[in-house]
């Protein structure tokens, strides 16, 4: 199946010629088609299987053919839970947009108002914003939407976790009821069901991959290590295996500057993303990460929400996170859009209870390496499907699958 299949225009077509890809993802082949017709969509996909591209193309194809936006007016309204991820879906809509008379922009806040406000003077076919900016615009007369076609709520699950959901109610009520809803979620959670209600027109659901499962393409080792000589093992490995690129995440914004410290010390070029960083330094750290002047990125998982870069070879978690969950969003940047990639987990005595939960949820058992010089001292926890509570991890020990959903692409009308 080719991109040409999904009756999209030769402009969208050569411009995703240009961007390198040749074969529709699972989600882009039942999203497209869905959203070219004019229906709500209601789509439950996680992260790396293509849903920017799946209503960024189909959006822009529909918006290329009609009236341009009055002075103030937003055509297309994409709703974001992070400044990063409200960069990356506008870097989209203008990649895919470049042989197109689409105007797009990005809000949030972190940066100044008065250039944002500037760029809305003349009308935007898409606007891409964070759910506080787009009403700090809105109650400045800065935007209209009499003119709204579309709106698309990215990572609504995301947004209900950062307590969004009064400001993305508000919005909604400023929205003509005439209009084409679409919502990208990782997971049909309650919660996500209770946005939803009311803002769909029998919407197309669809279904790709369970939130549970994460790609084939990546090789998951986790090295156990005592808590304290995390840093020592992290430098060891990047050294070692002269990794150029490495997302690593923490749990904490100060564990993540305390890193970048570190790092820099043995001449490792690193730096930090998160919520407490300006908006300059944070979109500044991405670029070098992605241009290659920083070889370790070390982020938290709000902040590294919106991170996508191409061919990403290395994800390491640091700390394993709270929520199993996010174990699969923070490794899906890496082996993506048909390349294979690598997920390593430092995990400590102290994390057993992040590790089951982990295993429990993805239902495999991650592949086990104790790393010469770095036998942990404590007795670290053996896997979740093994018959005793604890015991020592077998070095080079082969991962053993056990309940893993197939993630069969799933519709429903």
């Amino acid at each position: 199946m080719s991109f040409a299949s999904l009756c999209l225009c030769d402009e969208l077509l050569q411009a995703i010629a240009e961007q390198g890809y040749t074969t529709p993802t699972a989600i882009q082949l039942e999203a497209i088609p869905a959203v070219l017709s004019g229906r709500d969509v209601m789509a439950a996909a996680h992260t790396g299987t293509g849903k920017t591209a799946s209503f960024t193309l189909p959006m822009v194809q529909r918006l290329s053919g009609g009236a341009r936006p009055q002075s103030l007016q937003v055509r297309a309204l994409v709703i974001t839970p992070t400044r990063e991820l409200a960069a990356q879906v506008t870097e989209s809509v203008q990649n895919y947009s470049c042989h197109l008379n689409i105007r797009c922009a990005a809000v949030f806040g972190g940066v100044r108002i008065e250039p944002q406000i500037a760029e809305l003077q003349a009308g935007l076919d898409v606007l891409v914003g964070t759910p506080g900016r787009l009403l700090d615009l809105y109650n400045q007369g800065a935007i209209n939407f009499d003119q709204l076609e579309i709106l698309v709520l990215d990572e609504a699950d995301r947004m209900l976790d950062m307590g969004f959901i009064d400001d993305i109610r508000h919005i909604q009520r400023l929205l003509p009821e005439k209009r084409q809803t679409l919502m990208f979620s990782a997971t049909f959670s309650e919660a996500v069901k209770s946005l939803a209600e009311g803002m769909f027109n029998n919407p197309f659901l669809i279904e790709v991959a369970a939130a549970n499962t994460t790609a084939a393409s990546i090789k998951q080792v986790i090295h156990p290590v005592d808590k304290d000589r995390k840093s020592e093992l992290l430098i060891e490995l990047i050294k070692r295996n002269k990794w150029h690129q490495v997302l690593v995440f923490s749990r904490t914004k100060r564990g993540a500057d305390s890193l970048v410290s570190e790092l820099e010390k043995v001449g490792i070029r690193a730096a930090s993303i998160h919520a407490d960083r300006s908006q300059h330094a944070r979109t500044e750290a991405l670029e070098n990460f992605r241009n290659g002047k920083v070889v370790a990125l070390v982020a938290t998982d709000i902040a590294a929400r919106g991170i996508d870069v191409s061919q990403l070879p290395c994800v390491v978690n640091f700390d394993l996170p709270y929520v199993a969950e996010d174990y699969v969003h923070r490794i899906g940047r890496t082996g993506r859009a048909g390349t294979f990639g690598l997920a390593v987990s430092l995990v400590s005595e102290d994390e057993y209870k992040q590790l089951k939960s982990i295993e429990e949820f993805i239902g495999m058992q991650f592949e086990r390496k104790i790393l010469r010089g770095f036998m942990p001292t404590e007795k670290a926890p053996a896997s979740v499907f093994d018959d005793s509570e604890y015991g020592s991890f077998e070095p080079n020990a082969k991962p053993k699958h056990h309940r893993r959903g197939r993630g069969k692409s799933k519709r429903r009308r």
